[in-house]
C-alpha cells in the first residue's frame, strides 16, 4: 500500500527558516543523514498539583530537580516537616528523597499526595466545621479488582457519594454497578447515596476490593450477536435492577432488537481530560475484542510523547497512535483480526508506547487534530484529515528525534497481519538504526562527562589536599609562635624576679667594718665564678636570693660545700651564716636540681 502520506508536500524551506525548531514544531519528513545532528533539550519544566488534606498546592520544577527538594518546598507550604511526609502518587512506585525527577520519566502533568500518618487531622471547633473539613478533604480509595488481578488507586473528595464511587469503577473495570460485589465498605456506609465523609472510612487512605455477582441460575444470557451491547449505561447505576428478574428482554428493555444491537462509543464526547477518554476507550476496547490488546498508553498524547521518546537513549521507543472510527466497516475486523493477535499484541508491546484515540465524534476528531498540531506539525493534522471513514482505522508510527517528532508510517485499515507486521518491523529497523547513533552520542557524551567530573574531582582533591597543608601550616606557626610568647613572658617573669631580688639584697659590707664578715665564692655551672662579701649574721635566704639575682633561682639549683660536701638549700633559710658554718669564708658550687 502506498501512504497517501507521501502524497503531501513537505514544508518549503522559505517557511520552515522563518520560525525556530522547537520541541512542538515537527518536521514530517524522511530520515536523512543529514538531519541527525545533535540538538541539546531546554531542562523540561514539569507541573505539580500536590493534594494535602483539604489543601492543593500547586508546583512547576525543573526535571533536573530531585524528589527530596519537592518535599523541602512542600515543607515550607504546608508547615509539615520533611522527615514526617510521605509524598505517593508515583506511578513507579515509592521513590527516595535522591531521586531526580528525570529519571522517573514523568509527563508535563502530575498529580500527586502527601500522607502524614504521624499527624493527627486538626480538631474542628464545631461540628458543622468539623463536618465542612471532612467534606473537602481528599480520600484515597485503594481498589482491588480481584478478576483483574489489579490495583486502582482513586482520589476521592469527601463530597462524592458511595454511588459515584461505584459508577467511576464500573467505567474502569466495565462491571455494572448492579452486578458489582464490594467488600471492605464499613458497616455505617449502609446507603449509597451516603457521602464518603460520612461513610466511615478510613482517612487519608481506605482499602476495598470488587469483583463480579455471580448471575442465578435462571439469569439470561444476552445472545452472541448482541454481545457488544451495554445492558445500561454508567451513568444509570442501580436505578435499573436486571431486566431478567421482570422476566423481560434485554433487547426490549432498550428498544433494540437482536438484529440491530447498538454499541456504546468508544469514547464519550464530554470527557473533562485525556486520561478519563483513554480509560473509558480501554476498557469498551477490552468489553469488545477481549483482553487480549495492546496495552493503551493512559494519559494525554503530550504524556505519551514523553514516555516514548525522552529519558535514555537505550529505554526510547516508537510511538503507535491507533486512531478508531466506528463508522468505518474495517474496524471490526482490524480490531479483532490485527490489533489482537498474539504477535502484533507481543510486538507492540516491547517495541512500541500505544496511543488510542477514537475519532468517530467530530468533536473528538477535532480535538485530535489539536494535539497533533501542537505535538507534530500541521503537516501530520491535514495528512490526517485527507482519510476517508472507510480507510480508518489508522496505526501511525512516530519516531521521537531531537528537534522535531517524524512520523514513519501511517498504516490503513486495510490491511493483513502479515503486512502490518512487516510495517511495524521495517519502522523499526529505521528506528533502531537512530537510537544507535542516539547511543553512541550519548556514550560519548557521558564519557566526556565523565572524564570533566573525574578532573574536576582530581582539581577538588588537590584544592583539597593544599589546604589541608596550608591549614598545617598555619597551625603549625601558630602554635610556634606561642611557645615563643610563653618562653618570652617567662623570661620576663624570671628577669623581673631577678630584678626584684636584686633591689632587695642588703648592701654588701666593707672589710674594715668591723663586724663578722664572711666571704663566699660561689662556682656557677659554666664554670664562672660569683664573689660577694656578707655579715656573718645575715640569713641563709640573702645567700640565696643572691644566687637567685643572678639567674639561678632556688627553684632550679642546689648549693653545695666542696668539702665536706653539704646541700646548704636544704638547711633552714633562717638560719646564719656562722650557724651554717660558712665563716669566715667559703668556696660553694651550683648544680642544677634533678
Amino acid at each position: 500500500h502506498i501512504d497517501a502520506l507521501n502524497a503531501v508536500p513537505p514544508p518549503s524551506s522559505s517557511s520552515s527558516s522563518s520560525s525556530p525548531p522547537s520541541s512542538s514544531a515537527s518536521a514530517f519528513c524522511p530520515i536523512t543523514p543529514s538531519s541527525r545532528h545533535i540538538v541539546e533539550r531546554q531542562p523540561r519544566l514539569l507541573n505539580f498539583r500536590v493534594e494535602y488534606r483539604q489543601r492543593s498546592v500547586e508546583l512547576v520544577l525543573e526535571e533536573g530537580n530531585t524528589v527530596g527538594e519537592i518535599k523541602q518546598i512542600l515543607e515550607t507550604e504546608l508547615g509539615v516537616p520533611v522527615s514526617k511526609m510521605q509524598l505517593k502518587g508515583w506511578k513507579s512506585g515509592d521513590v527516595s528523597d535522591s531521586t531526580v525527577l528525570r529519571s522517573l520519566h514523568l509527563p508535563k502533568n502530575n498529580s500527586l499526595y502527601v500522607l502524614t500518618p504521624d499527624i493527627a487531622p486538626t480538631a474542628s471547633t464545631s461540628k458543622n466545621s468539623a463536618l465542612q473539613d471532612s467534606l473537602n478533604q481528599n480520600f484515597l480509595l485503594v481498589i482491588s479488582h480481584r478478576e483483574a488481578q489489579r490495583d486502582y488507586n482513586l482520589n476521592f473528595p469527601g463530597s462524592r457519594t458511595i454511588q459515584e464511587v461505584k459508577r467511576n469503577i464500573s467505567d474502569l473495570t466495565n462491571i455494572p454497578v448492579r452486578h458489582q460485589q464490594w467488600e471492605g465498605w464499613p458497616a455505617s456506609a449502609s446507603d449509597d447515596s451516603m457521602t464518603l465523609a460520612l461513610s466511615g472510612i478510613s482517612y487519608p487512605c481506605h482499602h476495598l476490593s470488587v469483583c463480579r455477582r455471580s448471575s442465578p441460575a435462571n439469569a439470561q444470557e444476552p445472545t452472541e450477536e448482541c454481545a457488544d451491547v451495554h445492558m445500561i449505561s454508567d451513568s444509570e447505576g442501580d436505578d435499573y435492577e436486571d431486566a431478567s428478574e421482570f422476566g423481560v428482554d434485554d433487547s426490549e428493555m432498550f428498544g433494540v432488537g437482536s438484529s440491530s444491537c447498538r454499541k456504546s462509543p468508544m469514547m464519550p464526547e464530554n470527557s473533562e481530560n485525556e486520561t478519563d477518554a483513554l480509560i473509558h476507550f480501554t476498557s469498551e476496547f477490552s468489553s469488545r475484542y477481549g483482553e487480549t490488546h495492546p496495552m493503551f498508553f493512559i494519559g494525554s498524547l503530550e504524556a505519551a510523547s514523553q514516555e516514548a521518546f525522552h529519558g535514555k537513549a537505550r529505554d526510547r521507543k516508537l510511538l503507535a497512535i491507533y486512531l478508531h472510527n466506528d463508522d468505518s466497516v474495517l474496524s471490526n475486523v482490524f480490531c479483532s483480526q490485527m490489533m489482537c493477535a498474539d504477535s502484533i499484541v507481543s510486538y507492540l508491546s516491547q517495541n512500541f508506547i500505544t496511543w488510542a484515540w477514537d475519532v468517530t465524534k467530530e468533536a473528538n476528531k477535532s480535538r485530535l487534530l489539536t494535539m497533533c498540531t501542537r505535538h507534530f506539525g500541521s503537516v501530520v493534522t491535514q495528512t490526517i484529515r485527507t482519510y476517508k471513514t472507510d480507510q480508518f482505522p489508522l496505526l501511525l508510527i512516530v519516531m521521537g528525534k531531537r528537534t522535531s517528532n517524524e512520523v514513519l508510517n501511517v498504516i490503513q485499515g486495510n490491511t493483513t497481519v502479515d503486512e502490518l507486521m512487516m510495517r511495524l518491523m521495517g519502522a523499526m529497523e529505521i528506528f533502531t538504526a537512530q537510537q544507535q547513533e542516539d547511543i553512541k552520542d550519548e556514550d560519548e557524551r557521558e564519557a566526556r562527562e565523565m572524564v570533566k567530573r573525574e578532573q574536576d574531582e582530581a582539581y577538588r582533591l588537590s584544592l583539597e589536599a593544599d589546604r589541608k597543608k596550608r591549614e598545617a601550616q598555619e597551625r603549625e606557626e601558630a602554635e610556634q609562635f606561642r611557645l615563643e610568647q610563653m618562653r618570652k613572658e617567662q623570661e620576663e617573669e624570671k628577669e623581673a624576679i631577678r630584678l626584684s631580688l636584686e633591689q632587695a639584697l642588703p648592701p654588701e659590707p666593707d672589710e674594715e667594718s668591723g663586724e663578722q664578715i664572711s666571704k663566699l665564692r660561689i662556682r656557677t655551672p659554666s664554670g664562672e665564678f660569683l664573689e660577694r662579701r656578707f655579715l656573718g649574721s645575715c640569713k641563709l635566704q640573702v645567700l640565696f636570693d643572691f644566687v637567685a639575682s643572678k639567674g639561678y633561682p632556688f627553684e632550679e639549683f642546689k648549693l653545695l660545700t666542696t668539702f665536706p660536701r653539704r646541700n646548704i638549700t636544704q638547711l633552714d633559710p633562717g638560719s646564719t651564716l656562722l650557724e651554717a658554718k660558712l665563716f669566715p669564708q667559703e668556696t660553694l658550687f651550683l648544680e642544677a636540681k634533678e
